[in-house]
């Protein structure tokens, strides 16, 4: 089967699953694993793919989201173009695992996606820890964006033992304000700036911010950065990310 893989996420389900061979090229930003992307096509931006370049591979099938704001276009032109799409869309770790199957069973990959899929629910099954600890993610920092409700982030962190002070904002992310931060109170920031590398984040720039000096976690200088290859993408590195939220909890909680 021909394959296009649109998102970063999408790309690295369809490798994970042992279909790389099968890939006709990725969108611009799907940067994993760079052994399998580095030396296929890029076919356009995220948020504009290129629909002709894609049509002249002649896919069987793309791959496609509409897991951010501006993807809506770019499934119209595809579907415009009479291409064959797959759309994905989660906002729970139980939609990642879903879309992880479908995608599976599309590509003749079942076995591998239930594997898979086997570690999500293993790891979505032990128990929650008590007295979850608020942290904030970061997703962007000028505004600063943080998750709402509406995504998976919230049960990564509930796993991990910790809490989203804004899983209450019925949104999938959204704009605060310092004295939202300050009213929240978190133990940490995780910095998980979308479209960049991890090695390119400042810490100074949470650190220096006005009104955030009695923040927590800027007063105790917890702001840990974590890519958001580990926490943004959903996909199987979400289980990494889960790993990660975790040594965030533990360091919250260790003696002072």
């Amino acid at each position: 089967m021909r394959i296009v893989a649109h998102t970063c996420s999408n790309t690295e389900i369809v490798c994970a699953l042992g279909r790389a061979d099968w890939l006709l090229g990725v969108d611009d930003h799907s940067d994993y694993p760079p052994e399998v992307v580095d030396s296929l096509p890029k076919l356009g931006p995220d948020l504009d793919l290129d629909v002709e370049r894609v049509a002249a591979l002649e896919p069987d099938l793309v791959i496609t989201s509409l897991t951010v704001p501006g993807h809506e276009r770019c499934l119209e032109r595809l579907e415009a173009a009479g291409l064959p799409c797959l759309v994905t869309q989660p906002h729970r770790l139980a939609d990642v695992v879903d879309d992880i199957l479908r995608i599976g069973q599309a590509l003749d990959a079942e076995a591998e996606a239930r594997q898979i899929a086997d570690r999500f629910e293993a790891a979505m099954a032990r128990p929650r820890p008590d007295a979850p600890v608020p942290i904030l993610v970061e997703w962007w920092p000028k505004p600063v964006i943080v998750p709402g409700r509406n995504s998976w982030v919230n049960e990564m962190l509930a796993l991990a033992g910790g809490v989203n002070p804004f899983a209450d904002r019925n949104a999938e992310s959204l704009e605060i304000s310092p004295e939202e931060a300050a009213l929240a109170a978190p133990e940490a920031v995780v910095m998980s700036w979308c479209g960049v590398e991890e090695a390119k984040y400042r810490p100074h720039v949470v650190a220096r911010r006005d009104g955030w000096q009695q923040v927590p976690a800027i007063r105790n200088g917890r702001i840990v950065p974590i890519s958001e290859a580990w926490l943004g993408r959903p996909g199987p590195r979400l289980l990494d990310g889960i790993e990660r939220l975790r040594e965030v909890v533990a360091i919250c909680r260790a003696p002072a």
